[in-house]
Order: C-alpha cells, then structure tokens, then sequence
C-alpha cells in the first residue's frame, strides 16, 4: 500500500507544475492546460484523502470537479477559439477585449 505521503508529493509537485504554468506562459492554451493540471492535482488529493479516510465523500466532490471542469473546458476553448478569430492570436499579452 501506497502511503499518503507519497500521493500528497505528486499532488504537490504537479500543482507547482500548473502555478508555474500559469505565472510564466503567455499562450491562453498553455495558461488553460497548466489550470487543468492545478484541478487535476486537487483531485488527486481528493481521492488520496478519501482513500486513507475510507469515505467516499472525497471521490464523490471529485465527480463534481470534473464536471465543472469539463463545463469549464467546453466554455474556455470557445473564448480562445473566438479570440484566435478576432486577433489571429492566443498570446494573452496582446488580448485587451475587455477594455472600452
């Protein structure tokens, strides 16, 4: 058996990997797969803690993460989609749509 010590590094390590993402890429894809990465990690702890907790309260939140995050996906892919359209690029540096 896999201690929960070892689950919480990984789930650690690949969040700083999503951060890391995040804070230094400027590509919008990058910046949502590097979110994707941070959600993913959280649900690792998730599942880790409901497993060494012997609950299933823990996998049943995952379920709802996922959804969220497939909703999310479906929604944030079209916004990059739509903004690739407008300004032929993804970099979030030289998107400003929002402002007036």
């Amino acid at each position: 058996m896999v201690p929960l010590s070892h689950y919480l590094i990984v789930s650690a390590a690949l969040f700083a990997i999503g951060v890391a993402g995040v804070l230094v890429r400027r590509n919008a894809i990058i910046i949502f797969l590097s979110i994707e990465i941070m959600l993913n990690a959280v649900n690792l702890t998730f599942v880790a803690f409901s497993r060494f907790l012997d609950s299933l309260s823990g996998q049943i939140i995952v379920f709802f993460v996922m959804t969220v995050a497939a909703a999310e996906a479906a929604v944030g892919l079209a916004i990059i989609v739509s903004i690739y359209r407008n300004r032929e690029s993804v970099d979030v540096d030289r998107v400003n749509l929002l402002k007036g």
